[in-house]
C-alpha cells in the first residue's frame, strides 16, 4: 500500500505518530537533543497533555538558524522545512488536523532527505509516496520506509506499535545526524 494511502486510512493515533517520527527524525537539524520530544511520544501512549508538551518542546527548540551562505545552503532549507513541521503541530489533535499535518510532515521529511542526500535525485516526492520509487535515492528511500514502518506499526498494534515507531524514528534520527555531520566534515 502506497504512503498516500496509509495516511488516508490511518487513525489519530497513527497520523500523530506519523507526524511525530518525520519531525523526531529532523530534531538535528533544529538543534535538540535527542529525547526533545519523548515527552509526546509519551502523551500519545497516555492520550493526554498533548497541547502542554507541545508548548514545552516547541519553547526547547529555539534552535539557531543556519546561515544560508551557498556552501550549505541545502541545510539552511533543510532546517526551515524542520522548523515548518514544528510550527504547523496541530495543538488541539483532531483527525483532520492531524491527517494535513501527518501529509505535509511526510512530504517535508523526504524533501529534506533528499536536500541532503550526496545522490543527485531529482525524482518526485509526491510520486515516491504513491508508490513509484524508481530513481530514489538511498537515504530518501531509506526515508519513504521508515514513514511507511511507522504508519504500519501503529497502524497494526496501537499504543504497542508506538515503541517499536519510536525506534525506527530514532535509528533514522541517527542517520541523519550523521549526514549532517559528515556534511559540515566536507565543508571544513
Amino acid at each position: 500500500m502506497s504512503l498516500v494511502a496509509l495516511i488516508a486510512q490511518a487513525d489519530e493515533r497513527a497520523l500523530a505518530a506519523s507526524g511525530l517520527a518525520c519531525l523526531d527524525r529532523c530534531v538535528p537539524l533544529l538543534g535538540g537533543d535527542d529525547d526533545i520530544l519523548r515527552p509526546l511520544w509519551a502523551s500519545l501512549v497516555e492520550g493526554q497533555d498533548w497541547e502542554q508538551r507541545l508548548k514545552k518542546a516547541r519553547a526547547e527548540l529555539e534552535a539557531e538558524d543556519i546561515e544560508d551562505d551557498g556552501e550549505c545552503a541545502s541545510e539552511a532549507e533543510a532546517a526551515r522545512l524542520a522548523r515548518r513541521m514544528l510550527e504547523a503541530v496541530p495543538e488541539e489533535p483532531s483527525a483532520d488536523a492531524l491527517r494535513r499535518w501527518a501529509d505535509a510532515c511526510s512530504v517535508a521529511a523526504l524533501r529534506i532527505h533528499r536536500l541532503l542526500d550526496a545522490a543527485d535525485d531529482e525524482s518526485s516526492v509526491e510520486g515516491h509516496r504513491e508508490g513509484r520509487t524508481e530513481g530514489m535515492s538511498p537515504l530518501v528511500a531509506a526515508e519513504l520506509r521508515r514513514q511507511i514502518a511507522v504508519l504500519e506499526l501503529v497502524t497494526g498494534h496501537g499504543a504497542v506499535g508506538l515503541r517499536q515507531a519510536l525506534d525506527v524514528s530514532t535509528e533514522g534520527r541517527r542517520v541523519l545526524r550523521a549526514v549532517v555531520s559528515r556534511r559540515a566534515r566536507g565543508r571544513s
